[in-house]
């Protein structure tokens, strides 16, 4: 099982050392803002709320929504599949499966940012759809990643279940999930922050969720990893 080889991604004894797992759902939020406000109107890692735009969308006759939804469901499969397929495969003792789905997405991560900046931007037509399908891929990547290696009660692309567990958590046992929370809080942070990127500096605003990417891949090493 990858779990041996990822305690980096265990629910940890305090938040310090859960630093990866925070970037990763910061870097979600970041994404998801950015695709929104500039990829036609849809997300790259909720896909519930992409099946509501497209059923929306085919119920409107909004051909372009209904496309990139569609799009958006497609990419973000191929992503979970990469993802949990690499995750799944034991690596070495420091290169686990999932340090390498996590490196992949930092690569797409990459070629998504040069691109955007070419564009300054601002992409448009053809342009748009790849980048919406390269991101989609990443929060793909990193959703299949994280369910094949941390288990079924970690996430860090989308944040419903996260948050009805904390909350049931709270009125079932009075128990207050501050790690759950924490991650939680991580999403709308990256968000905002990126989606300021987006208004005042938009040629740098997939530099963020890079630089997250690639700091919790960083991270990720300090943590001891059992042979």
């Amino acid at each position: 099982m990858t779990q041996a080889h990822d305690q980096w991604l265990a629910q940890p004894r305090n938040l310090k050392s859960s630093f990866p797992v925070l970037l990763l759902a910061m870097a979600t939020g970041a994404v998801d803002a950015i695709s929104f406000m500039t990829l036609g109107g849809v997300f790259t890692s909720v896909m519930t709320a992409n099946l509501a735009l497209f059923g929306l969308a085919i119920a409107t006759h909004d051909m372009l929504l209904a496309g990139h939804a569609a799009l958006a469901i497609i990419a973000y499969t191929c992503g979970v599949l990469l993802g949990s397929r690499v995750a799944s495969v034991p690596g070495r003792a420091r290169w686990s499966g999932a340090r390498i789905a996590l490196l992949a997405e930092v690569i797409i991560m990459t070629g998504a940012m040069t691109a955007w900046a070419a564009l300054d931007g601002k992409p448009a037509g053809t342009g748009q759809l790849v980048l919406l399908a390269a991101m989609a891929v990443c929060m793909g990547c990193q959703g299949g990643m994280i369910r094949a290696a941390g288990g079924p009660n970690l996430s860090t692309t989308y944040m419903t279940g996260a948050l009805t567990g904390a909350l049931v958590a709270l009125a079932v046992r009075k128990e207050v999930e501050r790690y759950n929370i924490a991650v939680i809080a991580m999403l709308p942070t990256g968000a905002g922050l990126a989606a300021l990127l987006v208004t005042h500096a938009r040629a740098a605003a997939l530099a963020l969720p890079l630089v997250l990417l690639t700091a919790a891949l960083t991270l990720s090493f300090r943590r001891p990893v059992p042979h």
